[in-house]
Order: structure tokens, then sequence, then C-alpha cells
């Protein structure tokens, strides 16, 4: 089996980060929409997606995501990004098992890498997708159609890992068997097992077999 595992509030839990850091963002570019702004309605989108959700123009966009880059990145800096539970475990488990694993996210490549090497993941996956590697976002399916073309991964052998209801509709829109992680209530389509402890006991059982 081939896995393909989404970063954000999947391996690491950056929910706080992001919010923090698009708050400070829309203060600085469009404050009027502070009082309405929820970071949970957009988790795993990209924030060129979340840009246009909001109804913001080109240039108001444009900045909004190099602002909001720059606060998150500051904040992972600090050390205000934290990896999940479990999450070294699972990457373990499927690297013992001989499971190639990827990495699929919205994150921007160097948000990516900072997080990557904050966390000690880096080293860990035989490819990195970002969002700057595609011209779609999630929950576009095109988003892990082109991360199966990119690698010549067949569907029907792959297996996508993912938390948000972005991520899931994406996943699920390719056609992909999905896990979906940290949620309270499984989005349609997705299989729910709870954490990452949880699902490195499951692709161990599954090895086993």
């Amino acid at each position: 089996m081939i896995w393909l595992c989404d970063l954000d509030g999947t391996l690491v839990d950056s929910a706080p980060a992001h919010d923090a850091a698009f708050r400070a963002a829309l203060a600085e570019i469009a404050p009027d929409l502070l009082g309405s702004f929820r970071y949970d309605d957009h988790a795993g989108a990209g924030t060129d997606e979340v840009a246009a959700v909001l109804g913001l123009g080109a240039d108001d966009a444009g900045r909004l995501i190099r602002s909001k880059r720059r606060h998150y990145r500051a904040h992972v800096d600090a050390g205000k990004v934290a990896v999940f539970p479990g999450a070294h475990r699972f990457l373990a488990v499927l690297a013992r098992r001989g499971h190639p694993v990827y990495l699929v996210t919205s994150g921007s490549r160097g948000s990516v890498e900072r997080v990557l090497a904050a966390c000690s993941l880096d080293g860990c996956f035989r490819g990195v997708l970002t969002g700057d590697d595609v011209p779609v976002s999630k929950p576009d399916p095109a988003f892990y159609l082109h991360a199966c073309e990119r690698w010549g991964i067949g569907r029907a052998d792959a297996a996508a890992v993912e938390d948000s209801v972005h991520g899931v509709a994406s996943a699920v829109g390719a056609g992909l068997v999905t896990y979906q992680v940290h949620a309270a209530e499984a989005a349609p389509g997705a299989v729910s097992v709870g954490g990452l402890d949880d699902l490195a006991a499951l692709a161990d059982m599954a090895a086993r077999r």
C-alpha cells in the first residue's frame, strides 16, 4: 500500500498557528472580516482559496497570502507548531513494513519545509507535493490526482490520510481510500480512525495478515 499523507491538522497540530496568522493578516488587510472569520471553515484549503471565499480582490488576496505566510512562518520558527502524538510511530510502522509514504499538502513549500524540520519529519517522505506545485487547492480532487500522476501511483494501490473536510473531499473525489484522523465526526466518504496511534495500529495489523 502507498500512503499519501496531509500535513497540517493531520501530522502536526498547526491549526492554532494558522488561525493566529490569518487573524493577524486580516487585521492588516481586511479588518472588517475578522468578526466573521472562523479558521475551522477553511482548514485544509490553500490561502489563495480562502482569499477567494472571503471575496477579496486580486491585490488584497496577494497581500493576504504574503502576510499570512510571514506570520505563520514566525509561529513555526517560535516552536508553536507541534507534531501530533503518534505521528512518528505511524510513519515508523509504514517504513518498517516497506510502505512508501508521500506528503500531499496545500501549504507553501517554504512553510512546509520549515514545519518538517521543526517537527523532525524531514526525510520521512519519498516525495513532497505542496500548494506551490499544483494550480488548484483542496477540496478540488485534482490536487490528489496530480499527486498520483506525478509519482505514477495507481489509485487502487493508495490510501490517503486527512483530517479536514476539505482534504477528505479532495482525496475521496480522486477515488482514494481515505482515513480521517482527529475528527469528531467522519466526513462523507472517509473512514474515521481516531488518532495517529490508532492508524499506526491498524496499518501494523493489516501488514501482519
